[in-house]
């Protein structure tokens, strides 16, 4: 069973931050890291309290973490998070769930829940968060944020505790586009943004969206014509799901198999389920689902032409509530994984935005173009905000 829990785990001394930054671009900026980035002289606990047991404190910072120090921004605490970030609901049950700001009835997503958490209730200005299969995309999704999944490979994920690494990277959520676009600035800023956009709004993917939240970020397109043609003319978008489960299963086991087989840790439902079921995942099968993902990377490569946006929602709805059955929150969780997995196989820039509200609750809205092109993401958000 959960319980109430803060977004943060631990709060930072402020001689974390650097005494003086290279630049200004985030000075006066707060951030929440999520519990899976070094920071020096803390435990990275991963969310998990075997894992956090076994760890001894980090001797500096991750990578991003100093990069965005050395920009000026303050740390100002380890923010929770899912257990070894392998979920998509925010839900631990070894710390508990931190309460989604924007609809406290409901999930905040995971697995960046905490950064979320703390970005929502103004208690951060920037949450970094990792996201693999969605980890950053949905928690802005269900607490109405900006969430940035960089390119595969631009934001350098050293000092990121690893889940499935061809699939990670660092990534940002904050509650205004301005702040978005400083961090553009500061992680991707050799890209051009001089591009003309063509945006594609692909049915297939939409047709996995709820009715309701389909017809609410219809109302925020611009006006004239649309290309809605399906990204996979010959194939099932809900293929994407088994190829990115086998896949990021099999990495997942190579990362913790070893000290879960000699630990024995008290993973929380689902958590443990998830894990048990990598590691069972063949070899012949992970080779067969990386020829299936190399041959959608080649796909994604022909149509994602300089300058073309895919469109689409970032889940299939608002966030499920706490008292959701388990049916209905599996049922949701395969139908977002098939929409986030997209940018996941293929390692795509992904902009989610907030533009809108189901049942009082907050919906996002995504943008996806190829690699290289994130600050053309968040440049284009400017066409859909009101």
């Amino acid at each position: 069973m959960t319980k109430p829990a803060d977004a943060f785990i631990s709060h930072f001394d402020p001689a974390l931050s650097a005494p003086e930054p290279s630049s200004d671009l985030l000075a006066g900026m707060t951030v929440a890291v999520k519990d899976n980035f070094d920071v020096a002289g803390t435990v990275t606990g991963g969310g998990n309290p075997e894992w956090a047991e076994d760890q001894l404190p980090a001797t500096g910072h991750a990578a991003v973490v100093s990069m965005l120090v050395d920009a000026g921004a303050t740390l100002i605490g380890k923010a929770q998070m899912d257990e070894l970030a392998y979920s998509l609901m925010g839900v631990n049950a070894r710390y508990g769930t931190p309460v989604n700001p924007a609809a406290p009835e409901r999930v905040p997503g995971g697995s960046s829940s905490g950064s979320a958490s703390a970005v929502a209730g103004k208690l951060a200005d920037i949450g970094l968060g990792s996201d693999t299969g969605g980890s950053v995309r949905l928690p802005s999704s269900f607490c109405g944020l900006f969430g940035w999944r960089p390119s595969h490979g631009l934001v350098p994920p050293e000092g990121l505790l690893a889940l499935a690494p061809s699939y990670d990277v660092p990534g940002f959520m904050t509650r205004d586009l301005s702040t978005m676009r400083q961090l553009g600035r500061l992680f991707a800023a050799g890209q051009s943004v001089a591009e003309e956009v063509r945006l594609w709004y692909p049915a297939d993917v939409w047709h996995l969206c709820e009715q309701a939240s389909a017809a609410q970020l219809k109302q925020a397109l611009p006006r004239g014509d649309r290309n809605d043609s399906p990204l996979l003319s010959r194939a099932d978008i809900t293929d994407l799901l088994p190829v990115f489960r086998i896949h990021q299963g099999y990495e997942v086991w190579q990362v913790f198999g070893p000290w879960i087989e000699k630990r024995e840790p008290d993973f929380g439902p689902g958590i443990r389920e998830r894990f048990a079921m990598a590691s069972k995942i063949t070899r012949a099968a992970f080779d067969d689902a990386v020829e299936k993902r190399n041959a959608f990377r080649a796909h994604l490569e022909k149509v994602l032409q300089p300058g073309v946006v895919m469109v689409y929602p970032t889940a299939p709805g608002p966030a499920p509530l706490l008292t959701a059955g388990n049916d209905e929150v599996e049922s949701f969780r395969n139908r977002a994984l098939s929409m986030l997995a997209i940018a996941g196989h293929g390692g795509l820039p992904q902009l989610s935005i907030p533009l809108g509200l189901v049942d009082g609750a907050p919906i996002g809205l995504s943008l996806v173009a190829a690699p290289g092109s994130d600050r053309l993401l968040i440049e284009t958000a400017k066409m859909f905000m009101r």
